[in-house]
């Protein structure tokens, strides 16, 4: 599980790095209609940052809780993500991640066992949990990478 925190916790600096030296007029660039700009994907991560440590929290400290879905399309739509400060967005993604980084220090093998029940996906262990939120950021970084290529 080191592994696992280790790549949790390199998440901030990915991403920091990935947007690093982009221009404003970049970092808003669509590559199509519909699709998001960096921009807005920086504020999704943070905002699905957000609801991940919610989740983490409830299964750790309840018993089987559910984990509900959240339409992301809605909420880059429904929040404006374009009109928000996405610098201040990847800020709270480096504290949300480092206020994480003790919790996760001090687990147990049965803490990375328990289980939560997502409303889309179903039963989730603590550690698919976790991978989940490591994947997403790989994910977006990828997504981040072909925004960037489009612009060329």
């Amino acid at each position: 599980m080191k592994e696992l925190i280790h790549e949790y916790a390199q998440g901030y600096e990915l991403l920091r790095a990935s947007i690093d030296g982009l221009s404003e007029e970049q970092m808003r660039f669509r590559p199509a209609p519909g699709k998001w700009s960096i921009h807005e994907i920086i504020v999704h991560v943070t905002d699905s940052e957000i609801v991940g440590l919610h989740r983490f929290k409830k299964v750790l400290a309840e018993d089987r809780p559910l984990l509900t879905a959240f339409d992301q399309d809605k909420w880059a739509a429904q929040l404006r993500y374009h009109e928000l400060d996405a610098g201040q967005y990847l800020l709270l993604f480096k504290f949300l991640r480092e206020s994480f980084l003790p919790v996760l220090s001090r687990l147990t093998e049965d803490d990375w066992q328990r289980v939560g029940i997502h409303s889309e996906a179903g039963p989730m262990t603590f550690a698919q949990l976790l991978q989940k939120y490591v994947d997403h950021i790989r994910d977006h970084l990828r997504q981040i990478e072909r925004v960037k290529a489009a612009m060329s």
